[in-house]
């Protein structure tokens, strides 16, 4: 294999960046297409309507799963309406529905992120669910976007929840793309992870540690402050580089698991694959010094800590091995993991995570 890394075409982060929407899109194409989640036909696109009138913008509103049934509907609606750049605002199932729509009709797609509750939004692949959200397949696109415009306005008006669900997927960076070098697995992009990846990826786990807790403040104020800037990139920019230019291993692959069981569905991507990194840590016979550093950050920002945490009250072993069993799927990330990973073993491990978050709650 050869060492790859991919990146998006322009990322701009900033207050106010959204007011650059209209001359992004013209120098891509000539119509534009917003895919809008509800929040932001009915709190964001208001204010910038009466700006963009001399250009304005056709918007559709996201019907809230990135399914094949919304993809249908989406491409059908392009075609119709002869869009040359799709637009993606919203969270990370809004932006993925963009991306996968874009690459199959083969036009470009600029991503709007209106949460940093994921690290979707700078990445070249999207996962797929079902239409009662169940995990169903990673779609991987020819290209990374085209731009990726970051308003830090609108994620500091943003409930704080979603920007700490996105330093539980940023926390999963580090640890999987760390298992990917030592085991020389291949990367999100089909090939080795390159020094740029692992160290992106050692940044955002750094800069979460120092500026976690602080963004959160921020975000719960309603501030932009440097520590939300750091916070958000990490989240976003760092995270979606690292994951995959480094790698997936574990946490992913848990958090998949994991959608089997349908009391989950009511908790955040990355609060599940939170969960799922400390799991890993487990797994991978991480030292307890750093099993500590990373339990005390979740405790610090509010990330999950035990199964209860993602609304598992009762784990009997049973159902949690129908989880482990959807972990270890022949093509999932924890096969990256070093030694032969078994849903038994990964079990365990879970259940493992549990108890030790049970015992630093007492």
């Amino acid at each position: 294999m050869f060492l790859k890394a991919v990146f998006p075409g322009k990322y701009i982060q900033g207050e106010g960046a959204l007011s650059e929407l209209p001359q992004l899109i013209s120098l891509l194409g000539r119509k534009g297409l917003i895919l809008a989640s509800p929040s932001g036909m009915e709190k964001i696109l208001p204010q910038y309507t009466k700006a963009w009138k001399e250009n304005p913008i056709l918007t559709d509103r996201f019907n809230g799963e990135c399914c094949e049934k919304e993809l249908g509907r989406l491409t059908k609606l392009v075609s119709r309406e002869k869009v040359d750049v799709i637009i993606g605002m919203g969270g990370g199932k809004t932006i993925d529905t963009a991306k996968i729509t874009a690459d199959r009709i083969g036009i470009p797609v600029i991503v709007v992120p209106t949460i940093a509750s994921t690290d979707a939004p700078c990445s070249g692949c999207a996962v797929i669910y079902s239409d009662g959200g169940v995990f169903q397949s990673v779609a991987y696109q020819k290209l990374n976007p085209q731009v990726v415009l970051v308003d830090t306005h609108i994620i500091a008006h943003a409930p704080s929840r979603f920007l700490v669900a996105g330093m539980g997927d940023a926390l999963s960076t580090w640890f999987e793309g760390r298992s990917c070098k030592n085991t020389q697995s291949r990367n999100e992009c089909g090939g080795l992870g390159t020094l740029t990846a692992v160290h992106i990826a050692r940044l955002c786990y750094d800069t979460l540690l120092a500026y976690g807790v602080a963004a959160k403040i921020a975000c719960e104020k309603q501030l932009v402050t440097p520590a939300l800037d750091h916070i958000i990139e990490a989240n976003i920019l760092l995270s979606g580089i690292g994951f995959e230019s480094s790698g997936l291993a574990s946490a992913h692959s848990i958090h998949n698991g994991l959608t089997a069981l349908d009391e989950t569905h009511a908790f955040y991507h990355g609060e599940k694959v939170a969960f799922g990194a400390l799991s890993g840590l487990f797994l991978t016979d991480a030292s307890p010094k750093e099993i500590d550093e990373v339990y005390g950050f979740c405790e610090k920002v509010g990330l999950p800590t035990t199964l209860a945490d993602i609304g598992i009250k009762n784990p009997e072993r049973n159902r949690m091995k129908k989880v482990a069993e959807k972990a270890c799927a022949p093509t999932e990330g924890i096969h990256h993991e070093a030694g032969v990973i078994t849903p038994e073993k990964v079990l365990s491990a879970m259940l493992m995570a549990d108890s030790y978050g049970k015992s630093r709650a007492t």
